[in-house]
């Protein structure tokens, strides 16, 4: 594992290398921004499904944001940034620690930027595997997180915030999700080069 500030470039001899030996790439997003783009729908329907776990236990209201009467009332302190940048780390961490061999690998990168953080792997994985990887995040502490902490009464509105913007923040590993869904066959294994992915028959 390798900690690097900014996302691996894709290495065009591999590539060549990769595509001489089978490798399919997968048609994705060029870049982070269209990929951001493209996944606004996802973010609100993922968005919808961590409301809608939290409002099982407890009612979520405009009050629990800070608007109330037609007012807008916004407090930014340094509970809430520290609370922010560990959900980000936990996000991240729950896409590393899926990871075959994370700890010895000599080809995953994991770093933050102003935009968040990333991991990305090059070695090669199963797409039952890369699908969990992918959606672990969303899964744990969208979906998961706030039923467990509904259960014993502990939803605060921070929490309930910081779960629903994860779950809004998790719309890119959804788009890739479906992508890899809608590309991969059954039983195929995955690699990328930098921040691109192909695949290969099992």
């Amino acid at each position: 594992m390798k900690l690097v500030n900014k996302l691996p470039k894709s290495d065009p001899h591999l590539h060549l290398d990769l595509i001489n030996s089978d490798w399919v790439p997968m048609k994705e997003p060029k870049n982070l921004i269209s990929a951001i783009l493209l996944s606004i729908p996802l973010m609100i329907v993922a968005a919808m499904i961590s409301i809608g776990m939290i409002t099982i236990f407890s009612p979520l209201s405009l009050s629990d944001f800070g608007m109330t009467s037609g007012t807008i009332s916004i407090s930014i302190n340094v509970g809430i940034i520290f609370w922010l940048v560990l959900f980000v780390i936990l996000h991240e961490l729950l896409h590393l620690i899926f990871v075959p061999h994370f700890i010895q690998s000599k080809k995953t990168y994991v770093g933050l930027t102003l935009f968040g953080g990333f991991v990305v792997t090059e070695e090669e994985i199963s797409k039952s595997r890369y699908l969990f990887i992918t959606i672990a995040p969303f899964m744990i502490i969208s979906i998961i997180l706030p039923l467990l902490l509904g259960i014993f009464g502990l939803l605060t509105p921070t929490l309930k915030f910081l779960i629903i913007l994860n779950a809004m923040a998790s719309s890119v590993d959804l788009l890739n999700l479906i992508l890899i869904m809608k590309q991969v066959p059954q039983h195929a294994i995955l690699k990328n080069n930098g921040a691109n992915t192909y695949w290969k028959r099992g």
